[in-house]
């Protein structure tokens, strides 16, 4: 891949809802354990990215390093002039959004396979939370990074 590639995105699930844990009770000769697994909505998350990611014509994943940056919009409630004149400029700090980090991992779980083969690949990352503006949704850009060859005075 050449230069970068956008996609506008669904707005991320919760990670409460993208993993669950259920715990496996002791059996002959075991210890309890607990079990973390990727729920069906998480499934139904990736298969959508998938078909987003194969309209654009994307169809392999990278095996290389990337860059990713993620902006989080979350929607824009029908209230939002109110709270506007309530609130002012930081009107925005009211609606209903899930956290950054939480939504990075979402993505990056999400888009392995798909985007890229593994997450080891994002070797730089930029997220941002946006000002509502309709709809929900995270839009995503991926850039591969071409790493400059060895020094021959490291070797």
């Amino acid at each position: 891949m050449s230069g970068q590639i956008e996609l506008t995105l669904p707005y991320p699930i919760s990670a409460n809802r993208y993993w669950a844990t259920r715990i496996v009770p002791a059996g002959r000769g075991r210890k309890a354990m607990a079990l973390t697994y990727v729920t069906a909505e998480a499934k139904a998350y990736k298969a959508e990215i998938q078909k987003i990611a194969s309209r654009i014509g994307l169809l392999q994943p990278l095996d290389q390093r990337v860059s990713m940056s993620i902006r989080l919009y979350p929607h824009r409630p029908l209230d939002w002039q109110k709270r506007v004149k309530k609130l002012g400029d930081q009107w925005d700090n009211s609606v209903q959004c899930i956290d950054l980090g939480n939504c990075e991992k979402v993505l990056a779980d999400a888009l392995q396979g798909v985007i890229y083969t593994d997450d080891k690949w994002i070797w730089h990352e930029e997220k941002q939370r946006m000002e509502p503006d309709g709809e929900a949704r995270v839009v995503v850009t991926i850039a591969a990074i071409h790493s400059d060859p060895v020094r021959r005075g490291l070797l």
